[in-house]
């Protein structure tokens, strides 16, 4: 818990406040201090969807920070500056000298369809190079941030990277805390469910888009062999019932299956050679799985075991730093699965503490975008240079 706001200014230009309590009138000073000291072009604030109200979100950064453009993100978890909280609001606000944002609100995919949101972000695209110049789109990048119970997050993520045209994106799933009721996605007050905030951002600074997980495969093969696609459930694996068939693989009871089977035994598939998280959500009352992930008959799903995550995080934190070189601050998207598993296996404070050391903030998602895949109990983030002389 967090006694009172968080302020942390980077080099780079960023700066993040945290706190516990959305009242409190010292976490809205810092903001306006913020802003009364470098013009604050844009924010983003991550929020925890089990202590606040989406409404009272809006309400108060409309009430408390008038004429700031923002976006907001419900969370299962929120990366502060001090380390990890699932009781916070966090905002990230992004300072005009240093970053241009553009930001895009997508609709509701299933109604607009795969052509027209990859229509938008080409669109945007376009009109965003107009203004910064055709000349600076190698110095931009794009983060989206998606309803996470929208079912079209695979989809989604495609289309917008196709209408970005090579543009890095990123992002995350908007999370409930494994409540799956309501997750939500704001633009200036508009909520876009089933739908996602496009932000497209433009820096002089370096930058890097990175990703890294923490498990392997192993031998054991699952053939999905019956599902329904749209909703994301698999009623049969290897022909048999598909919750039966998952517990008896990796040797548990399926009335004990729970979030910290499914993070300790992640499901991959394999995609151009590499493989890709298709984590479980939860088991349904007629012995089905439902996933975060898009599955489909015939997919092969390949069981896999975590290896240790404090060594993967800390040896994937090394590499960035030995390829980019020494970096002021990441944006984070971690999933909230990895989470769990860092939990159960008793390291998450170690985990936070790489990431205090690594300068991270961000949040514990659903799911992860980087380019054009939709993953899960994955961590990708972007890190920044500091700026020139800071």
């Amino acid at each position: 818990m967090l006694h009172q706001p968080i302020n942390k200014q980077y080099a780079c230009g960023l700066v993040s406040v945290s706190s516990d309590d959305l009242s409190d009138e010292a976490f809205w000073a810092e903001i306006a201090h913020a802003r009364e000291g470098s013009e604050i072009g844009f924010a983003i604030f991550y929020y925890s969807s089990s202590s606040f109200l989406p409404e009272d979100i809006c309400e108060s950064i409309e009430r408390r920070c008038p004429g700031l453009e923002y976006a907001a993100c419900s969370a299962a978890g929120e990366i502060t500056p001090e380390g990890l909280s699932e009781s916070s609001v966090l905002a990230i606000l992004f300072p005009k000298p240093a970053f241009t944002v553009h930001p895009v609100s997508i609709g509701d995919l299933a109604e607009h369809g795969v052509d027209v949101v990859g229509n938008l972000a080409r669109d945007a695209r376009l009109e965003f190079l107009k203004r910064i110049g055709d000349d600076n789109e190698r110095n931009c990048f794009a983060i989206c941030l998606l309803d996470g119970l929208s079912y079209a997050e695979e989809a989604m993520t495609a289309s917008i990277h196709w209408g970005l045209e090579g543009i890095p994106l990123l992002g995350g799933s908007a999370s409930d805390s494994f409540h799956f009721n309501q997750t939500n996605v704001i633009l200036n007050g508009q909520f876009q469910t089933n739908g996602a905030v496009l932000l497209l951002v433009h820096t002089e600074l370096r930058f890097q888009v990175f990703k890294t997980d923490n498990f392997v495969p192993t031998e054991h093969k699952l053939i999905v062999t019956k599902s329904d696609p749209e909703k994301r459930i698999v009623y049969e694996l290897n022909a048999a019932p598909a919750a039966r068939e998952y517990s008896q693989t990796i040797g548990l009871d399926p009335e004990n299956l729970s979030p910290l089977s499914f993070a300790s035994f992640p499901l991959v598939i394999r995609v151009g050679g590499e493989h890709y998280c298709r984590s479980i959500q939860k088991v349904n009352e007629d012995g089905s799985l439902s996933f975060f992930c898009a599955v489909d008959d015939g997919i092969v799903l390949t069981v896999s075991k975590p290896i240790g995550m404090v060594r993967s995080t800390k040896a994937a934190f090394d590499a960035l730093r030995s390829e980019f070189g020494e970096f002021d601050a990441v944006l984070g998207f971690d999933c909230t699965l990895r989470m769990v598993d860092a939990q159960n296996r008793q390291v998450k404070h170690r985990i936070a503490e790489i990431y205090r050391e690594n300068n991270v903030v961000g949040f514990n998602t659903f799911g992860e975008q980087y380019n054009s895949m939709h993953l899960n109990q994955t961590f990708t983030g972007i890190a920044f240079a500091r700026q020139s002389g800071a």
